[in-house]
Formats: structure tokens, C-alpha cells, sequence
């Protein structure tokens, strides 16, 4: 994937609006946490409502437990056009088994109940869209989001969504290409909050063996334009993965192989469990001293 694509619908949603940021809050604490002992994050993906927004609860908590540091909450759409086939095929089960973004907005409150983990909603545009901003960003202030992440909303079409979630403390997080600009760089960091979603490849979600080379150097460039955190993800599901990103990145985001693993369980108590070990593997891999992040990183 370059630069993320719009949505048709987003396409006539325009705005020169100007805000400043939503105050810092669970994620922000989250990665100050994170950098004072020189640890590399992991951020989870999972899709909420597969196979069940029952399921997503369970598994949420799971690899809260297992020591995830950031959960991105996915909202099934029909037409995922960043998604490899591994996430394409988790939302066509929620959408199945009946996910709403009011459903995924009440899994928020209930997970709220039990863990503090900072929760970012991932969706595509036209959902929030069709639900309305105000709308929805006063439910997802209310269930207890930190932050939204909507994927095919580009800064130009960013400037009325980005105040109503700044209103409603919800951090706004976008996308890093490798194929972006300096001058665009600079301009997403200066739209972003919470963290920067750093894509470690082009093309689409979904496993890789190995990171690409130049990824580092591509880090690098993206540090010169942003004090945030930098999230790496697209690609990320092995140890060696976090070995690598622990000496240069601030968070690893894993998302198909996770889902892969909810995909292949023969029960939600076995996708909690499977999922949690994962996560456990790849935490214990991003505290040890060779992924650590260094004072020159």
C-alpha cells in the first residue's frame, strides 16, 4: 500500500478545520512506560466480532494478560482494501456472525470493566462516517477508546474528523508509507497523536518471513520529522521480527498472525489461548536485552 486510498464515500467530506490535540492519556502513559525501561511495545490487532464479539472479549483480555501493551480493535468491513487475505477473510466472518460498530462500541465498554489497557478503534472510514463523528465519538469516549485509526482517511479529508475526536480526548493515529514523502512525513506526524503507524512495507497486511532491509533507514527518516512513538506494522508475526524493531522501533504491531491463529482454533477458549501464548512469545522476546531500544536508537 502507498499512500491510503479514500474512500468513495469519505471522498466528499472536506474540512480546513484547525484543533489542537485531545490531552494525553492511556497510550501516551502506555509508551512513556515503555521507554522508561527500554522496552519495545507490542500492539495487537485482532477484528472484533470473529467469530463473536463474545469471542473478541475473550480474547481481548487474553493478550491483555499475556502482556500485550496496546489493542487495536478492528471494525469488520466489506471491503478491505489494505487487508491481505487473513484479515479479508476474519471480517466477512464478524460481518457474518452480525458486527455492527455499535456492537464493537459496546465490546469497548465491556472490556473497559476489566482491564485498562489502552484500545484503539481500527476501521475504515465509512462506518464512522455513516454513523455520524459526533455520534460516534461521544460513544467511543464514553465506552473508554483512547484512540481511532481510520485507515483510508487522508489528512486532506481529515480536518472535521480530527477536532470532534480531539473533543472527545480520542487520539488520532494515521499512516506512514514507505513511499511517503519528507514533506508528507511531516505532515502526517504533525496530524497524529498517541502514536505513528509506521507501514514497514508496500502492499497489503499479512505475515512475512523476513523485515525489508531498508526498514531501518526508513524509521530513521520518519524520526526526524516526530517525537511520537513509531509503530511498525504489516508483516510483523515472528520473534526475530521483534529482535530486529526492538533496536530501532518503539512498538511491533502484530495483527495476521493473530487472527490467523483465531481463524484456525477450534474454540474461542482456544483462540484466547493461542493468541496469549503468541503474544507472550513475542513480549518476552521484546524485553530481552538484544531487542531492547538503546540510547542512540
Amino acid at each position: 500500500m502507498s499512500e491510503p486510498a479514500i474512500s468513495k464515500s469519505a471522498g466528499a467530506f472536506k474540512s480546513t478545520a484547525r484543533e489542537s490535540a485531545p490531552p494525553a492519556g492511556r497510550i501516551a502513559s502506555k509508551f512513556r512506560e515503555l521507554s522508561a525501561k527500554g522496552e519495545l511495545g507490542v500492539v495487537a490487532y485482532v477484528t472484533a466480532g470473529d467469530p463473536s464479539l463474545e469471542a473478541t472479549e475473550k480474547i481481548v483480555l487474553a493478550a491483555a494478560e499475556a502482556g500485550a501493551d496496546v489493542i487495536e480493535l478492528g471494525v469488520p468491513f466489506s471491503d478491505p482494501v489494505a487487508d491481505g487475505p487473513t484479515i479479508q477473510r476474519a471480517s466477512e466472518r464478524a460481518l457474518r456472525a452480525g458486527t455492527t460498530l455499535a456492537g464493537v462500541l459496546d465490546l469497548v465498554r465491556r472490556l473497559r470493566a476489566h482491564t485498562q489497557i489502552p484500545l484503539v478503534l481500527f476501521s475504515y472510514f465509512n462506518p464512522i462516517l455513516q454513523m455520524g463523528l459526533e455520534k460516534f465519538a461521544s460513544a467511543a469516549q464514553a465506552a473508554g477508546a483512547d484512540g481511532v485509526l481510520a485507515t483510508d482517511l487522508t489528512l486532506e479529508e481529515a480536518g472535521d474528523y480530527r477536532a470532534v475526536m480531539h473533543s472527545h480526548a480520542l487520539d488520532t493515529i494515521f499512516l506512514v508509507a514507505p513511499t511517503s514523502t519528507d514533506s508528507r512525513i511531516e505532515q502526517i506526524a504533525n496530524a497524529s497523536n498517541g502514536f505513528l503507524y509506521l507501514i514497514s512495507r508496500a502492499g497489503v497486511t499479512g505475515t512475512r518471513d523476513a523485515l525489508p532491509a531498508e526498514l531501518p533507514a526508513l524509521v530513521r527518516r520518519v524520526r526526524k520529522f516526530t517525537s511520537l512513538p513509531i509503530a511498525v506494522g504489516f508483516g510483523i508475526s515472528l520473534p526475530t521480527h521483534v529482535t530486529v524493531l526492538g533496536g530501532i522501533a518503539d512498538a511491533a504491531v502484530v495483527g495476521s498472525a493473530l487472527v490467523a491463529e483465531i481463524e484456525k482454533a477450534a474454540s474461542p477458549a482456544a483462540a484466547a489461548e493461542a493468541v496469549g501464548q503468541l503474544i507472550g512469545t513475542l513480549k518476552r522476546t521484546g524485553r530481552e536485552g538484544v531487542s531492547r531500544r538503546s540510547s542512540e536508537a
